[in-house]
């Protein structure tokens, strides 16, 4: 697999002069699409090619009336409480900029209590706000893996329909529709859809392919696997660090019973219980960080699917 990525690499590059010109010639809709957004739309752009370059110029070059907030749903995992509460902050933090030239507004701001917490709370702090105070989302792969799940595609779904809130997003599965409902696409995310292909290649998307697609050495692995592991919680991060550096002092063992590893993490105060840890050992498992077999004892044992030199300096790149 390594010598197929390498051969790949290899392969120069073609029509780079007319996917520019393809790429170019988008920019002219430029003013369209900004119109369509003030209308209350939001604009799903489809077609062959990484659209992440194209979204992210479309950004920089015509929504300067409001912060943007970037989500990429190519990413392995998504907290969508991380999501909601950046783009609750981003209204916050413009609200208090607007306001901030009133003396009599600076004295009410400074008894203002923090942003809510709660997911819930969130939610309808960013419902509340007029359409005046506007911010856009721009959502890179709204059919990613990071965003698949039905729970996160109702919530994008709710902040779409938000008065204030304007988004953006591209799709590259066939199937991406079937992840709404009638409700969800005509009404709450009210999709305007633009065939945008770029012909680009998914170079950034690519980085976060399941780890089953590289050898269990390669520099594929390292990176792949150091990119998921770098998206998760410190503590799901400390309980891999505990299976690796055991895996590492014993080398020769099929792996570490659920048992041991609960209870050193437990120690750590990594856990509070065997369901938290099964909880990240499932994430884990999700990402093939982590498999399962059965140990010469009989015992089913957790083990990391990766060669010594490649967990080694895959810990170097995480914890160092």
């Amino acid at each position: 697999m390594q010598n197929l990525a390498e051969a790949l690499e290899k392969i120069p590059l073609k029509h780079v002069k007319e996917k520019a010109a393809l790429v170019a010639s988008y920019k002219s809709s430029y003013e369209k699409w900004q119109f369509q957004l003030r209308t209350g739309f939001s604009l799903l752009m489809y077609g062959f090619g990484s659209k992440k370059a194209l979204l992210e110029d479309f950004a920089t070059a015509a929504l300067d009336d409001g912060p943007v907030v970037v989500v990429n749903g190519y990413l392995p995992v998504i907290r969508i409480k991380n999501v909601v509460f950046t783009i609750a902050n981003a209204l916050w933090e413009q609200s208090c900029a607007r306001t901030a030239g009133s003396a009599k507004r600076k004295k009410l701001n400074a008894g203002q209590p923090s942003l809510p917490q709660s997911l819930e709370d969130l939610l309808v702090f960013i419902q509340e706000k007029p359409e005046s105070e506007r911010v856009y989302i721009l959502v890179h792969n709204i059919d990613g893996p990071g965003v698949r799940d039905i729970d996160i595609q109702r919530t994008l779904a709710l902040i779409a329909a938000c008065p204030c809130v304007r988004m953006v997003a591209s799709v590259d599965n066939v199937n991406a529709p079937l992840l709404w409902d009638k409700q969800m696409a005509n009404a709450q995310f009210n999709w305007w859809w633009h065939h945008t292909p770029t012909y680009d290649q998914y170079s950034v998307e690519s980085t976060h392919l399941p780890l089953l697609l590289t050898s269990a050495g390669s520099l594929e692995t390292i990176k792949s696997s150091s990119l998921v592991l770098k998206s998760l919680t410190p503590n799901a991060q400390s309980v891999f660090k505990t299976l690796a550096e055991f895996q590492l002092a014993h080398p020769d063992d099929l792996g570490l019973p659920l048992h041991q590893l609960y209870t050193s993490c437990r120690d750590q105060f990594l856990v509070s219980s065997e369901l938290t840890l099964r909880a990240h050992l499932t994430e884990f498992k999700d990402h093939e960080l982590v498999r399962w077999r059965r140990g010469n004892d009989g015992q089913d044992c957790l083990f990391i699917p990766i060669t010594v030199d490649a967990l080694s300096k895959l810990l170097r790149d995480v914890f160092q």
